[in-house]
């Protein structure tokens, strides 16, 4: 009340004389402190909660799984929704029988069978094979352990010899044929290079699936005895992906085939892109068919986050598409035939932000709390759902029998405390952010192929952001496009089951000699067996270290 009386000027020529009047105004004064400091006290409560949010963001635990005061974790996902507080029943203390049970041996796994097995017999001497009765010892049997054994990596030279054939009776006589005969060169995905399609997809998959950038890679062929400078590793990368540029149109063909389509983007540096700064954010795009039967991740580079980059690749789709707030998404929701889908894992997060921002601050259970269990009891209706292994068309009615009321509640409930709430606090934010992306959160439960949260493209898009710490940045935005479609072909072939340097070998030996359409669609990953094409790669292994 002092610092709000300091900065008014009194008159004292102006004062009322009697003290009625001076009362009345000191009670006037002191109304208008207590609403000056209720504001005071709002503004400093969100201030101080951004603070801690911001403290979470920079120092705090990066997982969204909640940790209870004792320290012990809290599986989150699969509780039904709860009232809040206020609402909820006196606790009582009850005592749980806990049945007895049996401890699980644990043990060690035993080798995949499809590993290739040396035997090596360890026998005594053949003195030691006789009795001391002096009859020969008969063998009973044998005792069998396994270890697991690895052979660095060797490389070989593979010398292509190419006999010439000629005939000598026509040497220096004038002929409309060729004098000299010789096989043609094999087809090679890299013409005229060093690179066999064992050696590149070894050096593609170091770098996109294990981010082992160039620089380290040309280091640890040197210890073998190679030298392969990052420039041509690089060259090679760009090359090999122009050369499958005809199955990466076949991929985004399926893509856009439908029925589900889930976007994300994040971000890229590229230090020479022609009138931009070094410094300037591109963006790495995914797009994923949600389609379970044919799962497809497609990368493609753009040096913008506008919304026509996802325009453009949509021209002429119907159907679902999934993603999350980003208001570059919003003209989904006036395109003619597409379904706008939002992602519940979105809204999960802003709740809680807050719980996060709470901190050691956090005394009780909040709104922030009844919310996610509310999103926890949707989840649970998907676990179940998948452990039900439940088609389309069951689970589309499972949502409309157990997930419509809970959401119709959860609005009830989110609009009510709305006009509780100040907005913009990170409670009030996060109630905002749901309720606005309500008509999209709700879209997944009208059709059984759907999610409810964008998970999927964001697991996808996490392979790059694990790369991309380690390399940092493009030199150019052609190697950011070539990144792209090698990131596609190997996550595309991760998310079909198949073991990435397999099936990268499998397409760098195909693709060369394939001349039709029908040749590039059978490399398409969900065309192959996955059994004979880690069979087929590790045979080519086993021939390289003989």
């Amino acid at each position: 009340m002092l610092c709000y009386i300091a900065v008014m000027s009194f008159d004292l020529s102006t004062l009322p004389d009697d003290t009625e009047s001076l009362k009345r105004m000191i009670v006037s004064l002191q109304e208008d402190f207590s609403d000056l400091k209720e504001h005071y006290d709002k503004e400093t409560s969100i201030l101080l909660e951004q603070i801690r949010h911001l403290r979470s963001k920079l120092f705090g635990r990066k997982s969204e799984k909640q940790i209870s005061d004792d320290g012990v974790r809290i599986l989150p996902l699969f509780d039904m929704p709860e009232p809040e507080d206020s609402e909820l029943p006196d606790a009582e203390e009850k005592q749980i029988d806990v049945p007895a049970h049996t401890r699980k041996k644990v043990g060690r796994k035993p080798l995949p069978e499809n590993l290739p097995r040396v035997e090596v017999v360890h026998d005594i001497a053949e003195e030691e094979k006789v009795c001391g009765c002096g009859s020969e010892l008969s063998r009973i049997g044998e005792e069998v352990s396994e270890q697991l054994d690895i052979i660095p990596a060797k490389i070989r030279v593979i010398r292509n010899i190419r006999p010439k054939y000629a005939c000598r009776q026509c040497e220096g006589v004038e002929d409309d044929g060729p004098s000299v005969k010789i096989a043609q060169v094999p087809a090679q995905i890299l013409p005229k290079s060093l690179a066999t399609a064992g050696l590149l997809a070894h050096v593609l998959s170091a770098k996109f699936i294990d981010a082992l950038p160039f620089y380290r890679q040309e280091k640890q062929l040197a210890r073998l005895g190679v030298e392969i400078t990052r420039a041509t590793m690089c060259n090679w990368a760009m090359k090999a992906a122009n050369a499958c540029q005809p199955l990466l149109n076949l991929l985004q063909e399926e893509v856009v085939s439908g029925p589900v389509i889930n976007i994300d983007e994040t971000t890229v540096q590229v230090l020479k892109e022609p009138g931009r700064d070094p410094t300037t954010k591109s963006y790495m795009w995914l797009f994923r068919r949600g389609d379970p039967q044919k799962k497809i991740l497609l990368y493609q580079y753009h040096p913008t986050r506008a919304g026509d980059v996802a325009a453009a690749f949509l021209r002429g789709y119907q159907g679902y598409v999934q993603t999350d707030g980003y208001s570059g998404y919003d003209f989904l929701d006036r395109s003619q035939g597409i379904v706008h889908i939002g992602c519940w894992a979105h809204a999960r997060r802003k709740f809680m932000d807050v719980i996060k921002a709470q901190g050691k601050h956090r005394k009780k259970r909040g709104s922030a709390d009844v919310a996610l269990k509310y999103i926890r009891g949707l989840y649970r209706i998907e676990k179940k759902a998948k452990e039900d292994k439940l088609s389309a068309q069951e689970i589309y009615q499972v949502r409309q029998k157990e997930s419509k009321p809970i959401l119709e509640e959860f609005k009830k409930w989110l609009a009510k405390r709305s006009l509780q709430t100040p907005p913009k606090g990170l409670l009030g934010m996060a109630i905002s952010y749901s309720l606005n992306q309500w008509d999209r959160l709700v879209g997944y439960i009208e059709d059984g192929l759907l999610s409810p949260d964008n998970n999927g493209v964001e697991n996808g898009i996490r392979p790059f952001v694990v790369g991309r710490k380690n390399w940092l940045f493009s030199g150019t935005p052609q190697g950011a496009s070539a990144s792209a479609a090698l990131y596609s072909l190997i996550e595309t072939a991760k998310a079909n089951d198949l073991e990435p340097y397999s099936y990268l070998r499998h397409v760098f030996e195909k693709l060369p000699t394939a001349k039709t359409l029908e040749d590039i669609e059978a490399l398409l990953p969900w065309r192959l067996d996955k059994k004979k094409l880690y069979l087929e790669s590790l045979q080519g292994i086993e021939e390289a270290v003989q």
